[in-house]
């Protein structure tokens, strides 16, 4: 039987925190880790591998871009970090030009795989590496707003006592400041949840300015988007059909079209299987529509 094979290209925080999930939950046979350091990624392997007697049977190498053939997934964290006084476009920039090399190097060795994008802006990282890749869009997936409907759901199951697997709430659209919440569908076995209008805009602050508390804290966020990642690997691998707010590129979803969105999707081994259109209110729909613009307009800013 064909041996699975995820790769990890970037063994930043998020990289080898992502690696190691996957390793501790035994999602594949074959993890590679690549890094522009080729020392870092090397470390990682190693000391992943001194631990193979407590996990099992998985094969951890640091490698190269040739190792991406046969891969059934690759997850692509890697990113330049902000220069102090760059701006966001600035950054954009540099990102773009490491992903213009970093996804120039898979494609000789890999045609049939999925790319998992998480680096940030990961809408527009995505959308670059769809358009970069010219591979068919249900394989190339954004990790999109998968992390903050964990956030949202955390949220409100601390407000409520109630097991966050159990609260039921999307945030859709960017990955960042733009997102927005779907209160309207937000619900507890199909009860809906009361709250007032400001504990809610409380509820939605708080999660969309996480990331921010967390830096601030302790310099970098990747325990839970590593899990987000990994949740997404089994998904596909397993092909479960399980419906996860990634970013997807969107045709006529409520009138957008050609951009990277975080939608609800159902995720298959195929990669995205089809966006569900959830019902929105007319107000959601205007915040929705907010968020594809400002992405479209930053697409506009940069060379692609």
């Amino acid at each position: 039987m064909k041996k699975t094979r995820i790769v990890v290209i970037g063994t930043g925080a998020v990289g080898s925190t992502t690696a190691y999930t996957l390793l501790l939950r035994n999602r594949m046979d074959e993890l590679v880790l690549i890094d522009s350091n080729a020392g870092k990624a090397a470390g990682d392997a190693l000391d992943m591998n001194h631990g193979m007697p407590f996990v099992g049977g998985a094969k951890v190498w640091a490698g190269t871009y040739k190792d991406c053939a046969g891969a059934d997934i690759i997850i692509i964290t890697a990113g330049a970090a902000q220069r102090q006084g760059e701006t966001r476009i600035d950054l954009l920039k540099r990102n773009v030009s490491i992903f213009d090399s970093i996804i120039e190097q898979i494609l000789p060795y890999n045609q049939d795989g999925i790319l998992l994008i998480a680096s940030n802006p990961v809408d527009i990282m995505s959308y670059f590496s769809l358009k970069k890749s010219n591979w068919p869009a249900h394989r190339v997936i954004g990790s999109g707003t998968l992390l903050d409907s964990a956030r949202f759901r955390y949220l409100i199951g601390q407000h409520l006592h109630i097991d966050p697997r159990s609260v039921h709430a999307h945030i859709i659209g960017e990955h960042g400041d733009s997102e927005l919440p779907v209160w309207s569908l937000a619900n507890l076995a199909g009860t809906a949840i009361e709250l007032s209008n400001e504990v809610k805009e409380e509820l939605f602050v708080q999660t969309r300015d996480a990331a921010y508390e967390i830096i601030e804290a302790k310099g970098a966020t990747y325990y839970a988007i590593a899990l987000a990642l990994d949740r997404i690997c089994t998904a596909i691998l397993q092909d479960e059909g399980a419906v996860l707010n990634v970013s997807t590129l969107l045709d006529s979803y409520y009138g957008v079209s050609d951009v990277y969105l975080g939608v609800p999707c159902v995720v298959d081994r195929s990669g995205i299987r089809k966006a569900l259109e959830i019902k929105l209110t007319e107000h959601e729909q205007q915040l929705f529509h907010k968020s594809a613009d400002k992405l479209k307009e930053i697409i506009k800013s940069i060379e692609m």
